[in-house]
């Protein structure tokens, strides 16, 4: 039975990881500082141990703590960390910014969620209201070994597995992989494109159209042509009005350099500012 060492397991996230670690193969000991923290764990029948306790034996030690403070905190606890440990991370930024602590003796594991594909096959209503995952709806992963021996890639991932589950596939990448997913791909490209396509629909009800009937037309609208887009239905293509009107509107809406936000450069700068803890 692995041994892991959850730090920030009453927070946000760690609460989620800490729901499906309940029932799993491994020996989780739970380190949480605030009291707001200790007392939701209480509630779930889950009492803290110091970080010296958790880290006494531990294969792992799972850091469910925001991006800006994990450069911080594993400067603090480093010399404490023992050596061997798998140190496994949500996020990429930390690594892909060259902010972890100089241990050749440590691992370095870094897991992400895909979140549930927005065309999938779920049938379970519960299921198709888990935005995120981690609870109902099954999700991919990505995972990465960033320092470490190859046997520790199977026990991340075997972590990873848990505390994302219901997993489907789980991809391998590596740091510089990991951070075009994101935040470029995720975050830089994919969320700005949303949030353009939500103030559209706002324009759109702002010119007389109603708004229900904006919200459904759009969001219908975006599961076709994403399926069209991403090839999920054989034959399935843009008409020829739909390939005029994106001809016509691409340079208009979009830079002619936008890829330039897949540079390294571009990138080093976006994780920087991810992990400033005064940003």
């Amino acid at each position: 039975m692995h041994k892991i060492a959850l730090l920030g397991a009453g927070g946000k996230m760690g609460q989620r990881l800490t729901a499906n670690l309940i029932g799993s193969p491994f020996d989780v000991r739970h380190v949480e500082i605030s009291e707001r923290g200790q007392q939701a764990l209480r509630e779930k029948g889950i009492e803290t141990v110091s970080l010296d306790q958790a880290l006494a034996g531990a294969d792992a030690l799972l850091l469910a703590l925001p991006d800006n403070r994990i450069a911080q905190v594993l400067a603090q606890i480093g010399p404490q960390i023992p050596a061997g440990t798998i140190v496994i991370m949500l996020d990429v930024a930390v690594a892909s910014a060259g902010l972890l602590p100089d241990r050749p003796d440590l691992t370095y594991f870094i897991t992400h969620p895909c979140h549930p594909p927005v065309l999938s096959y779920e049938t379970d209503p519960l299921a198709h209201r888990d935005f995120f995952g981690g609870e109902h709806a099954k999700q991919h992963i990505v995972c990465c070994l960033a320092q470490g021996p190859e046997a520790h890639y199977e026990i991340g991932e075997q972590i990873a597995k848990t505390i994302y589950k219901p997993v489907m596939n789980s991809h391998r990448c590596t740091v510089e992989q990991m951070a075009i997913l994101e935040p470029v791909l995720s975050e830089t490209i994919l969320g700005t494109c949303l949030m353009m396509l939500r103030e559209a629909t706002d324009e759109a009800v702002r010119r007389g159209v109603p708004p229900a009937a904006a919200r459904d037309f759009i969001l219908g609208h975006m599961r076709v042509e994403l399926a069209i887009a991403f090839e999920e239905k054989e034959g399935a293509c843009f008409s020829d009005g739909a390939l005029k009107a994106i001809a016509r509107a691409k340079p208009v809406i979009f830079q002619p350099d936008w890829k330039k936000v897949f540079e390294p450069e571009a990138i080093a700068e976006s994780v920087r500012v991810i992990t400033d803890p005064n940003s």
